[in-house]
């Protein structure tokens, strides 16, 4: 049976979605799960959620990682050998063998750093990268990087452009994936100086490169995979789903403004609304993996409710038993003997 380690005290609101969404989880996908951080406050969820007979069990971790441990305090208890903070306890578990995978909904820099200094990096990725899932007119877009790494060189594009696909193919079932160069513009001499000298490396390397790709693109489903700075996917990330958002609450306001026969007919739609707002709730995806590290690491929003928990579980599960980890690895070292 495939083992998750949920981090129980990650999100905004912890640990009531992270425990009811790992519970979820359990009942429905037949992982066994494993809670790390106060058992003083996780027992009690747990125990309201009847699920005494199934795979759950919890490991005290009795200190946390917030959004205030920053710099040298940050890394310190990061690294450290005997940390008992629940991020560093559930990597450990990754890192040791005793767990397939690690999801939080926490401080994403925090949970980069513990990844690193826990599990370290694959031979031959200089930086990790998030990988963001964007819905698009014909499935899921994997954007690689969404804001762990603001500056890069075109070789960490390359490696991002080698996972991003080895994740879409292992875990999307995607393929032979379609990896597209973010820019300002199609033709191969459009973008940054960093976008131009990335162009040739992916060109030449073994993948389905469709070269670069500008939003319309992604939206229009013309890419599995797109590549870029974590600066560029980080502003994509947010300006999306204002934008997502913007549009739906605009959409309720003509309904509810515009008289009787508007209420009506939003009745009529309220249906296709519902699969509108489905596609665009990241909650469906639950969190972005982080490639590069040598260990299954998850990260999803803060926000994040017990659906968006269950999901992240799902996510993990699926990337674990496609033993893409393994996968990316075999990638990375093909791509070293050129």
């Amino acid at each position: 049976m495939t083992k998750i380690v949920v981090d129980a005290m990650g999100s905004d609101n912890y640990p009531t979605p992270d425990v009811e969404g790992a519970v979820m989880a359990a009942r429905e996908y037949g992982v066994e799960i494993i809670l790390t951080g106060d058992a003083s406050k996780i027992q009690p969820i747990l125990d309201s959620t009847n699920g005494a007979n199934l795979p759950v069990r919890v490991i005290n971790a009795p200190e946390m990682l917030t959004m205030h441990d920053k710099g040298e305090d940050l890394v310190m208890k990061a690294r450290h050998k005997e940390a008992q903070n629940s991020m560093a306890v559930g990597l450990d578990l990754v890192k040791n063998g005793e767990a397939d995978a690690f999801v939080t909904a926490g401080n994403t820099g925090a949970a980069m750093v513990t990844s690193l200094f826990r599990l370290g990096r694959i031979r031959g990725v200089d930086r990790p990268a998030l990988a963001g899932p964007f819905p698009t007119a014909t499935g899921i877009c994997s954007v690689v990087d969404i804001g762990a790494n603001p500056d890069c060189k075109p070789e960490n594009l390359l490696q991002f452009a080698i996972m991003g696909s080895v994740f879409a193919e292992r875990v999307r079932g995607v393929k032979n994936p379609r990896v597209g160069l973010i820019s300002n513009g199609e033709e191969a001499g459009k973008g940054s100086e960093l976008v131009k000298d990335a162009y040739p490396l992916l060109a030449n390397a073994k993948l389905n490169f469709i070269g670069n790709v500008e939003g319309k693109e992604i939206f229009n489903g013309h890419a599995d995979v797109a590549v870029t700075d974590g600066f560029t996917g980080n502003v994509f990330l947010k300006s999306t789903e204002a934008v997502a958002k913007l549009l739906i609450e605009k959409i309720r306001e003509s309904i509810r403004g515009g008289g009787p026969l508007a209420i009506v007919g939003g009745a009529l739609i309220r249906p296709a609304m519902r699969k509108v707002r489905k596609l665009l709730d990241p909650s469906e995806e639950g969190a972005a993996p982080l490639l590069g590290v040598n260990g299954l690491v998850f990260i999803g929003h803060g926000r994040s409710d017990m659906l968006a928990m269950k999901n992240a579980v799902r996510v993990a599960k699926n990337a674990a038993e496609a033993k893409v980890l393994d996968a990316i690895k075999l990638a990375i070292e093909e791509s070293l003997k050129k």
